[in-house]
């Protein structure tokens, strides 16, 4: 074996790991995989006898090319404009899936509602937010990535972990309590029961939806006003079929075979606090729904 497949036996070995870096810095998984094939190229050029503690190396250079990608897209004007919200690329699973990348992916519990948090961050507030918080790395090794000391990158996470913590509460981890109450708030809305669904809602529930350029889509925000809009989720509920959604209680809607929605819902204390909806047609289409069960 020559020195370059050993150096891609070894990256192989940390491709779950950095790819699960990558999809909580960028919320794209095609953006990750475009990260990880930048991360390679750029450790195939480095000098074999100089890669100590590669895993470290790694996690560093994949989250310096996942910061200039935040840049690049910032720069580009890729920003919701109007309103406008980004659910990032959900990761739906059956309900009884098994899958050993997606459990790579989702070890954190990732839900969608702390990735629609970490968008609004600026880049380098989420990489030191994503790489220690989530993944330990020292602030002495991010610190260069973002060209501060480490003391500056230490309070470029501590922002970020308030409006983490502010916006993005950590949910219920009981799936059959997360199940019961998504079972609870389909049953209403198929009903048209208002009061069964402000009684599944927190007070203060908030409720997102990307419809990307074609459906309408923005933020709504209490438990009577989410209740409100019980006509479209019955709408849904009437063709959901249960799922896992980055590894919590969510459903598919479907229609004629094809998504609709992906709705994703984060619960604390018996309590549904958001729901996430991605609706937007051309990313359903991307999605494979041989996950879910018949």
């Amino acid at each position: 074996m020559n020195e370059h497949d050993f150096l891609a036996e070894r990256f192989e070995t940390h491709r779950g790991h950095l790819r699960a870096v990558a999809y909580r810095m960028l919320g794209s998984l095609s953006e990750a995989d475009d990260a990880l094939q930048e991360t390679w190229l750029k450790l195939s050029r480095s000098d074999p006898d100089e890669l100590h503690n590669l895993a470290g190396r790694l996690t560093t250079v994949v989250g310096r090319v996942c910061l200039d990608m935040l840049r690049s897209r910032r720069s580009r004007g890729e920003e919701p404009l109007d309103g406008r919200v980004h659910i990032p690329d959900p990761i739906v699973s059956g309900v009884s899936d098994a899958d050993p990348e997606h459990a790579v992916l989702l070890a954190d519990s990732v839900g969608l509602a702390l990735l629609v948090v970490l968008e609004t961050l600026a880049p380098a507030e989420r990489l030191a937010f994503v790489l220690h918080d989530l993944f330990a790395v020292p602030f002495d090794e991010i610190a260069p990535i973002v060209d501060r000391t480490p003391a500056a990158a230490r309070q470029l996470a501590s922002r970020a972990r308030r409006r983490v913590q502010g916006a993005a509460p950590a949910p219920d981890g009981d799936l059959v309590v997360q199940r019961e109450v998504v079972d609870a708030f389909l049953a209403a809305a198929r009903s048209g029961d208002f009061d069964a669904l402000v009684a599944v809602l927190d007070p203060d529930v908030v409720a997102r939806s990307d419809g990307g350029g074609l459906r309408a889509g923005g933020v709504t925000r209490g438990a009577a006003e989410v209740a409100g809009g019980a006509l479209t989720f019955a709408r849904l509920a009437g063709a959901a079929r249960p799922a896992l959604v980055n590894g919590a209680a969510g459903f598919v809607a479907t229609a004629a075979g094809r998504p609709m929605s992906v709705v994703a819902f984060t619960i604390v204390r018996r309590r549904i606090v958001t729901i996430d909806i991605l609706a937007d047609p051309e990313r359903l289409s991307r999605l494979d729904l041989t996950v879910l069960a018949s």
